[in-house]
């Protein structure tokens, strides 16, 4: 007679390392988010630093597409945000937990991690670097304006302070943790978007105001242009973290997760655009194309309220870096663990976020050109992550008819999608190198 191996135990055994594993990930640790959870991470994720370079944007492209753009950006970025939402528990019994487990189940195992990994990574990683910059950047504008008389800091010792916190941050287990500093950095959002378009309405109209493109030549106007889309783009950047953050609410076949996410979205939706719109066009009919890249910089008076907001931008950042790290720490974990069998301990998340942390800070360090950063990156990832990989995920899923109003809302957006992600990195790149030739290492 033949004895069967106990192969029920060994499965046992798997189900539960796995489940060990999933317990300790930071994304699928703790699944009892409330709705307002998905409110303000979707709001710390998508208004980042970038509300401040809208004006700049707005005076790249001008009145009419710039406007154009805006409003076709936050129509888009909400139909294709809702899709991801829909998409997230698709499957019966089954979650979507990361962007790049549903561009699996579209292309593939291999091809929808070639398809999504990277990018998202880029993403995620190229976001946590400008807002390194951001955060230094700010750190630094309040001390000039606090401390007049003092002796100026380098800003590679302000990237360097800025960072110090993130090593300390950076070891809340998963999104959940995070929420207080999500929710307070949410509030800085509002509250530093209010300042900058608020106090340029009181200073008035500039006396020598232009509205016309300031570069010289067509080809620099072009460029200009190209990097204003960029700009946009990347102010539209919160996809990138939305099935991780739905990951957090729980779920049943009664009342599933898409209800309370979708909820979230659309507050946060209102604050983006309470945010967004005045800020870009209050900000360039005030200073027109004389405006900074940020516009906070422009803002010269009164110094009190200029530096509140530059600290408001570095607690927002903070908790933005923080949403944006949380992915990246799920995928480096989740490799060290599944692929290369680590042990999940604490020992092992300590050296890798500390590591993550380092490595962002001295990328920052060693390339703070803000403006053509956010363009580069903008286009280069943001733009297939957030206008058309959920497009073209729906499509390949759902196979909506053919010219049928789906089918054609997908394409169009696909179309302008294809659009910003040729034509915004030529820009950013361009006043990368503009900016980089007067530039020293670490100065």
């Amino acid at each position: 007679m033949v004895t069967q191996p106990p192969h029920d135990d060994l499965d046992d055994e798997k189900l539960a390392r796995q489940k060990e594993i999933e317990d300790w990930l930071p994304i699928t640790s703790s699944r009892n988010a409330k709705w307002w959870y998905s409110a303000f991470h979707n709001v710390t994720a998508m208004v980042g630093a970038g509300v401040l370079g809208l004006p700049y944007a707005m005076s790249q492209l001008g009145w009419g597409p710039g406007v154009a753009v805006l409003v076709l950006s936050w129509i888009i970025t909400l139909y294709t945000l809702w899709q991801m939402v829909e998409m997230h528990e698709m499957v019966p019994g089954k979650r979507f937990d990361r962007y790049h487990e549903l561009g699996q189940h579209a292309f593939g195992e291999k091809l929808g991690l070639y398809i999504v990994v990277p990018q998202q990574l880029i993403v995620e990683i190229g976001v946590c670097i400008v807002y390194m910059v951001t955060g230094g950047k700010s750190l630094k504008k309040f001390h000039e304006l606090v401390c007049e008389d003092c002796k100026p800091i380098k800003l590679t010792y302000f990237i360097m302070i800025f960072a110090s916190v993130h090593f300390v941050l950076s070891h809340l287990p998963n999104f959940n943790s995070i929420s207080g500093v999500s929710l307070a950095a949410a509030v800085m959002s509002l509250s530093y978007s209010t300042i900058a378009w608020a106090s340029s309405a009181s200073k008035g109209v500039q006396e020598d105001v232009q509205y016309g493109y300031k570069a010289k030549s067509t080809v620099g106007t072009v460029f200009n242009f190209f990097s204003g889309l960029g700009d946009v783009a990347f102010a539209y950047a919160g996809h990138n973290v939305v099935l991780e953050i739905q990951a957090t609410i729980p779920s049943t076949p009664e009342k599933p997760s898409k209800g309370p996410m979708w909820r979230g979205v659309i507050v946060a939706y209102i604050v983006v655009a309470l945010c967004y719109f005045p800020v870009a066009l209050v900000g360039y009919y005030i200073f027109g194309n004389g405006v900074e890249d940020n516009i906070l910089m422009s803002l010269k008076k009164p110094a009190w309220l200029i530096a509140t907001a530059n600290i408001f931008v570095v607690i927002h950042v903070i908790g933005s870096y923080q949403i944006y790290a949380m992915p990246v720490f799920d995928m480096m974990e989740t490799l060290l663990v599944k692929k290369l069998n680590f042990r999940p301990t604490t020992a092992l998340r300590f050296c890798v976020r500390n590591f993550y942390v380092a490595a962002t800070m001295f990328v920052g360090m060693t390339f703070p050109f803000f403006g053509g950063l956010l363009a580069f990156f903008g286009g280069f990832a943001f733009a297939p992550t957030t206008y058309f990989l959920p497009c073209i995920i729906w499509l390949a899923i759902y196979k909506p008819k053919k010219y049928s109003l789906s089918w054609w809302a997908n394409w169009v957006c696909i179309v302008f999608g294809l659009f910003l992600m040729v034509l915004s990195p030529i820009g950013g790149l361009r006043t990368i190198v503009i900016q980089s030739k007067g530039y020293k290492f670490y100065s």
